[in-house]
């Protein structure tokens, strides 16, 4: 996780990001630093293991706290870089990070997709793709920020399947990331299917998920909306499984949802209002996942 410093209202991400939206916060930054530390805090209390690195003032990065976007981390010490439509985000690639991670963490191969931007196509990490890990599904919903080529290109160097739709909001504007509608745990996978508007495609999504095993729990628009698909679950040093949110999010479910949910694992939740606003992002996008092995 990434503790931000320039955190703001990016006007180059809002072009294509129909979540985010200018609050007009002069106090920003402080409020999503806030907000940050509580989150890192209670992920913390709950004997997660949390790698927190400083951002920096040069150069200006305000969408920085969301790292999964730009780099994603997989067994056998491989680590991806991705290309990014918004210039300004570009710029969260920072060498330093990734020798900070070094001093902890084991890794060998990078491959760099980034060089695809100098032709207009992007792939946002783990934002354009829901990575099922376990059975090597890449789910993603195709957007000016989700490009199909780079995506096979992805998979055929990872081997991983694609699993490719088209996806809208509720105000039938292309979804920009996959993983606001979608999140892959390790016995179910939550999803609004109804942001697919084409029958055939939301069948295939439906089968697909259910021929890998794991139950589907759907999800409204309407709750889509208030970040709902954006979760993560993660584990603890004890090897226990626990779902991560906003809180925002969580008060959109059902109490049917949270009992479905609370079968599988324990539900977490965090206060990410501000962050969400301006940020177009919640709980998910704030994590980059760690699959390296200890040095």
């Amino acid at each position: 996780m990434i503790r931000p410093v320039n955190f703001t209202f990016n006007a180059e991400t809002a072009v294509n990001n129909a979540f985010q939206k200018d609050a007009g916060d002069t106090g920003a930054q402080r409020l999503a630093l806030d907000e940050f530390n509580s989150f890192v805090t209670l992920l913390r209390d709950h004997d997660v293991d949390v790698t927190v690195i400083d951002d920096t003032p040069d150069p200006y990065t305000p969408d920085s706290i969301f790292p999964n976007n730009w780099i994603s981390f997989h067994e056998k010490g491989l680590v991806c870089l991705y290309p990014m439509f918004a210039v300004n985000r570009r710029l969260e690639r920072k060498p330093a990070i990734l020798q900070q991670l070094g001093q902890t963490f084991r890794i060998g191969q990078t491959l760099d997709f980034s060089s695809y931007e100098h032709e207009g196509l992007f792939l946002e990490g783990t934002g354009s793709m829901v990575l099922d890990r376990d059975n090597k599904i890449a789910y993603a919903c195709l957007s000016p920020r989700t490009d199909k080529g780079v995506l096979l290109d992805f998979c055929e160097k990872t081997g991983y399947t694609p699993e490719v739709f088209a996806a809208v909001d509720s105000g039938h504007r292309p979804i920009y990331h996959t993983n606001v509608m979608m999140c892959v745990a390790d016995r179910y996978v939550v999803v609004c299917l109804d942001s697919l508007p084409e029958a055939a495609e939301r069948q295939h999504l439906s089968d697909t998920i259910r021929s890998s095993g794991k139950d589907l729990i759907p999800i409204s628009l309407q709750q889509m909306d208030h970040f709902a698909g954006n979760m993560l679950q993660v584990h603890n040093r004890k090897g226990e499984r626990l779902l991560v949110m906003s809180s925002q999010a969580y008060h959109s479910l059902s109490p049917q949802q949270i009992g479905q949910l609370s079968f599988y694992n324990q539900i977490l939740h965090s206060p990410l209002t501000t962050i969400e606003t301006n940020g177009g992002g919640s709980a998910r996008c704030m994590m980059a996942e760690i699959h390296l092995e200890l040095l």
